[in-house]
C-alpha cells in the first residue's frame, strides 16, 4: 500500500492525528479519544498502520488473557514521501489535500462542539494572508518557521500544557496565462 493511500484514510489519519505530541497510547486509549469509530475498525487500521513502520510498540502489559500494547507515532514515516509526492496526478493532489482539510474541519468541530470552547482564550484561530515571495525568500520563510516550531513540537505533555494542532496550507496563485499575441499588462 503506497503512503499516501494508507495515510490518507479518514480513520488512518485521525489516529495519526491522535499520536501527534509525541503521545504514547494503548489502543483503549485511543479508542476513548476516537469513540465514535468501531473497535473493530479502529483495531484494523491500527494494526495497518503497525505493519506499516507508522506506529511502533513502546510497551506490553498482560491484561488479563491478551496482551496490551502501547504505541507511538514514528513520525518520519507518517509522512508522504517526496518522490511520491512528486509522482502524484493533480486529481490525487487534490484527493489528498481535501483529506487533509477533512481532518481538520473534523478536529475544529471536535473543538466547537465539545465542552465549552473560548477561541480567544484557548488560542484558537484562523487566518490568510497572501505575500509576494522570490523562490529564495520562500525558502527564507520555511527555515524561519522551522526555528520557531521545532522547539515547540518538542515539549512534552505536563501541567498547564495542552495539545494544540497546528495546520499550514501554503498555495501559490496560478501563473498567469500567457497567450500568444494576448494583451499581458493593462495600461
Amino acid at each position: 500500500m503506497a503512503s499516501a493511500d494508507l495515510l490518507l484514510h479518514p480513520v488512518r489519519l485521525r489516529i495519526v492525528q491522535a499520536f501527534l505530541g509525541d503521545r504514547a497510547l494503548t489502543t483503549a486509549q485511543l479508542a476513548a479519544e476516537l469513540g465514535d469509530v468501531p473497535h473493530a475498525s479502529l483495531y484494523r487500521h491500527v494494526s495497518l498502520l503497525a505493519k506499516a513502520g507508522v506506529l511502533h510498540v513502546v510497551a506490553e502489559r498482560r491484561v488479563r488473557a491478551a496482551v496490551e500494547r502501547t504505541y507511538m507515532l514514528r513520525l518520519h514515516a507518517a509522512q508522504i514521501q517526496p518522490d511520491e509526492v512528486a509522482a502524484m496526478t493533480p486529481e490525487q493532489h487534490l484527493a489528498a489535500f481535501m483529506a487533509y482539510v477533512a481532518g481538520m474541519v473534523a478536529d475544529v468541530e471536535r473543538y466547537l462542539l465539545t465542552g465549552t470552547p473560548d477561541p480567544v482564550r484557548d488560542g484558537a484561530g484562523y487566518r490568510i494572508a497572501a505575500m509576494w515571495l522570490s523562490d529564495a525568500e520562500l525558502a527564507d520563510m520555511g527555515r524561519d518557521l522551522q526555528r520557531v516550531l521545532l522547539p515547540r513540537l518538542a515539549n512534552p505533555p505536563g501541567p498547564g500544557r495542552r495539545r494544540r494542532s497546528f495546520y499550514s496550507v501554503l498555495v501559490p496563485a496560478p501563473e498567469p496565462a500567457v497567450r500568444e499575441g494576448a494583451l499581458t499588462a493593462l495600461g
